[in-house]
């Protein structure tokens, strides 16, 4: 029997994807003694499939979809326009290659410390790495995570897409269903409609993109739906008709060539042994964290990006690596670190946001503000005018607690909003910063004008307390 090779390093990090891309920057600050280990392709999943090839496919979409708008402008010629496709995924691919060179130069710059295989906890300080086993005074687990794919689909092949291997296509069916209807399915179902394709939407939910505010998703549904047909209420089922997939949702039937399985993504913890930790799992193998020490129960063991479930974007992988490579320091202080005011962000158009905690987590008396962006100066300008922004303020200070928005460029209001909130800034104070004109934020600064005239102290004769001019041309 082969005799098991033993190793001993200060830290090992399992996973390089953003969060342990992050966590290596921090534990090279205090040691060299580490190994990095990581299951499957270098190139992260941002990069390589996620935020990165799919904003390269939507804003190829977008840019076709534009060509409904040019004749407003005057621009005539736009009917002999076409989408083509292979090259629009060329592209894609040419853009994601090039994105994903830094992350995999990593194991070529970290040599014998860079690590290929799956490994699997045996202990709260101990791992197995093939035949190695491997001690380490402390661990960062990033496994990250994968798309959802019932066991049934399975059977239908490479008929059947996700987010992991849709941008390996070099082309595309013409009828694809898109199954799940949060952020990511939500962004790749319009860009798809909007290159041409004939693309239908299920969702067993109630919402779309994530969104929690009703009057947001009234104003998105009515948006979306006049692009392509929406389903939603119900679970779909898949039949194989032979030359094509029918696939229904309570009334709903749609006929694809293709199916797009977008109902979500799971932590990558099948086999990496949370059970050899001694700690408490919950019904999905997930044991309990502090999202801000990520530590695992008293152990030395970390638990820090998409694996953890906290909150799978970038950003906070990011932050997830940085806090868990701090904290693994054998000098750390365990105090944990504050987190930053929750931010997500859906690509679509218009694009859907929200800033801080969902509406619905709110109390029932905070004040709320809205503008409607189908009348909205620069919007109307811009040819892009539709969409709907709402933010909520406490009732007895005007603080700003949050927002929800859909609105066009949406993604730099949530910014503006998300240091808004961050800072503790009160509606009279965001309302005291400049606004030019014409810009979008404009809008931005009539949802905080509604909000203000609910305030109690109406005596300011500061600035802030400006009110519309009163023509559209003007505000």
């Amino acid at each position: 029997m082969k005799r098991a090779e033993y190793m001993k390093v200060d830290t090992i990090i399992i996973g390089a994807g953003t969060a342990g891309l992050s966590a290596l920057r921090e534990v090279r600050r205090y040691t060299d003694d580490f190994l990095l280990i990581n299951d499957g392709h270098w190139g992260t999943t941002c990069a390589a499939v996620g935020c990165m090839p799919s904003k390269a496919l939507i804003e190829a979409a977008n840019a076709f979809h534009r060509r409904h708008a040019l004749d407003a402008f005057g621009i005539r010629g736009a009917d002999g326009l076409r989408a083509d496709i292979p090259a629009v995924l060329a592209r894609v691919r040419a853009l994601r290659d090039d994105f994903v060179k830094g992350p995999q130069s990593v194991p070529a710059d970290l040599g014998a410390r860079a690590m290929a295989g799956r490994a699997r906890l045996i202990g709260p300080n101990t791992i197995k790495l093939g035949d190695r086993r491997i001690d380490a005074r402390a661990i960062i687990l990033a496994p990250g995570s994968s798309p959802i794919v019932p066991e049934p689909w399975r059977a239908f092949s490479d008929r059947l897409l996700t987010s992991d291997t849709l941008f390996e296509q070099t082309d595309l069916p013409r009828r694809i269903a898109v199954v799940g209807l949060g952020a990511i399915g939500m962004e790749l179902a319009q860009a798809l409609s909007r290159l041409g394709l004939a693309v239908a939407g299920f969702d067993a939910g109630q919402t779309l993109a994530g969104i929690d505010d009703p009057a947001i998703l009234s104003a998105f549904r009515q948006l979306i739906q006049g692009e392509f047909p929406v389903h939603l209420g119900a679970e779909a089922r898949l039949e194989d008709t032979g030359s094509a997939i029918r696939v229904t949702a309570g009334g709903a039937t749609f006929t694809a060539d293709a199916v797009l399985a977008a109902i979500g993504r799971q932590p990558n913890l099948t086999g990496l042994g949370l059970e050899a930790l001694g700690v408490a799992l919950d019904a999905r193998g997930l044991p309990q964290i502090d999202p801000e020490t990520l530590r695992i129960g008293d152990t030395s063991v970390f638990l820090a990006g998409d694996a953890n479930s906290y909150r799978a974007l970038l950003h906070e992988a990011a932050d997830d690596g940085h806090i868990a490579g701090r904290l693994a320091a054998p000098d750390a202080d365990n105090k944990g670190f504050c987190r930053r005011t929750a931010l997500s962000i859906t690509f679509c158009s218009p694009q859907v946001a929200r800033v801080g905690p969902p509406r619905s987590a709110l109390p029932a008396d905070v004040l709320t503000g809205e503008a409607d962006f189908s009348r909205q100066g620069r919007a109307r300008l811009a040819a892009t005018a539709s969409g709907l922004l709402r933010l909520y303020a406490d009732p007895v200070n005007g603080r700003l607690l949050g927002a929800e928005i859909c609105a066009p460029a949406g993604e730099h209001m949530a910014h503006l909003l998300a240091l808004a909130v961050d800072q503790g800034l009160n509606v009279p104070q965001i309302l005291a910063m400049p606004f030019y004109h014409p810009v979008l934020e404009e809008g931005l600064r009539s949802a905080l004008r509604g909000i203000s005239r609910q305030l109690p102290d109406r005596t300011r004769s500061d600035l802030s307390c400006c009110e519309e001019i009163g023509h559209d041309s003007l505000d």
